[in-house]
This record gives C-alpha cells, sequence and structure tokens, in this order.
C-alpha cells in the first residue's frame, strides 16, 4: 500500500492547506457545506494529519472529500492559518489519481462534470456552454427554455450578446488561437491527463456495473452517475 500522506505532501495544494491543525473546530463552524451535508472539515484535517493510512484511503474513496464547494471560508477564519479547502482539493486530485473516485456516489460524477464543464471549457471557451444545457438532462429549466433552445439568434441579438459572433461581446466565438492555448494550459499542468484518467477508471467502472458508456452523454453510464442519489449525503 502507498504512503498516501507522502503523495498528498507533493501537492502544493497541501503544503499551503495544511500548518498544523488544533482540532479547534472553526472551519467546522464557519462552513457552509457542513451546514447542509454529513461534512466536517476538522475531522477530515485531523485525519489527514494523524498519517493513518488506512483511514485516508477510506477517506479517498468516500463521498466526503466532494461535499466542499472550494469556497475557502474555512481560510479566512482558521487561527493557525490552516486552508482545509485546499487538503480537499488535494485528496481530490489523489483520489482521482488512484482511480478511488469511482468508489463512491459523489466521485463517480466526476465524469458528468468532465464530459460538460470539461469539454465545453476546451471546446467552446466556455464552462457553462448554454446550448448544452436542454431541459432532457435539466427538466427544471421548463418549457421556456426550449423556445429558447430553438430561436438562440433571436433572443440573444435583442439582449445585446454577440451571439456566435467575431470580436467582442457577451456569448461571441472564442477565437481557435485562445481554444488552442487553452488546450495547452490544461497539457502542461496535467488537466489533460486528469481528463484521462477520469475517462479510464469511469470505464473500468461501468465495465463492474455491466453499464454501458459510450461517448458524450447518451448512455447508461452517464445516466446512471448524473441522476443516482442515494439520499445519505445530508443532514
Amino acid at each position: 500500500m502507498e504512503n498516501y500522506l507522502d503523495l498528498l505532501k507533493q501537492d502544493i495544494r497541501f503544503e499551503e492547506g495544511l500548518n498544523a491543525c488544533m482540532n479547534c473546530g472553526v472551519c467546522t463552524a464557519i462552513c457552509p457545506a457542513a451546514e447542509f451535508y454529513n461534512y466536517d472539515p476538522r475531522n477530515i484535517v485531523d485525519l489527514v494529519q494523524s498519517g493513518d493510512n488506512e483511514e485516508i484511503e477510506k477517506l479517498l474513496k468516500s463521498d466526503t472529500i466532494w461535499y466542499c464547494g472550494e469556497c475557502m471560508s474555512c481560510k479566512t477564519r482558521c487561527p493557525r492559518g490552516n486552508a482545509p479547502g485546499l487538503i480537499i482539493m488535494a485528496l481530490r486530485g489523489l483520489s482521482q489519481d488512484l482511480g478511488f473516485f469511482v468508489e463512491s456516489e459523489k466521485g463517480r460524477q466526476q465524469l458528468a462534470i468532465k464530459r460538460t464543464v470539461g469539454e465545453w471549457i476546451l471546446k467552446y471557451g466556455y464552462c457553462l456552454y448554454l446550448e448544452g444545457v436542454g431541459t432532457d438532462m435539466h427538466p427544471e429549466q421548463g418549457p421556456v427554455w426550449d423556445w429558447i433552445q430553438s430561436n438562440w439568434s433571436e433572443v440573444f441579438k435583442r439582449l445585446g450578446a454577440n451571439y456566435k459572433g467575431d470580436g467582442p461581446g457577451i456569448l461571441r466565438k472564442i477565437p481557435k488561437e485562445a481554444l488552442d492555448e487553452i488546450k495547452k494550459i490544461f497539457d502542461v499542468t496535467g488537466g489533460t491527463k486528469r481528463f484521462e484518467k477520469i475517462e479510464e477508471y469511469s470505464r473500468k467502472k461501468a465495465d463492474e456495473l455491466d453499464l454501458t458508456l459510450g461517448d458524450g452523454i447518451d448512455n447508461e453510464y452517464f445516466e446512471h452517475v448524473y441522476k443516482s442519489n442515494n439520499n445519505t449525503h445530508t443532514r
């Protein structure tokens, strides 16, 4: 078994996020996620700081590390200057690298994030690509959204946007050279490799669950991770 604490220490976010926790609980008191989820950043930092390898592995395979909203409220209040949010980021990265994320319901949702937000950034230059948000997956948008989906150009012209146009303006077409630069940033920073790992381990989990996983979002495994909720996450 690898030493997970040693691996975490290789992540600059972990080094910046953990000085020395005195287990005061201020981070939990200020944490918005702790108000709603079964989530306690104080316990997480204490567990990681203990160096208990078996417990850290359980954490890496759990839903717990995916509850954080990364708002960094914890950083603003910690009397020791710790940032539990950065520790969570390091834990998430390690969970993805080792394939442990597919062992939890919330962790498996990383595929959905990668195939929507992640791929939208690379393909369109936007983290929210409005045409990708249809009522088939987001019924809460309602029938008005269906009409907007069929009338993009007219609607956004009236709103003053430069919809898919050249030059400046809201919803403009992102130039190819800018998209190429975004792709290079992903390559250099490890984002591309991280995406590949999410795909690799998700395919293995899909096979294990006997669910099909094709490209895009129209397949059994994507729908499974997108819609599953065991109703154990909130208080």
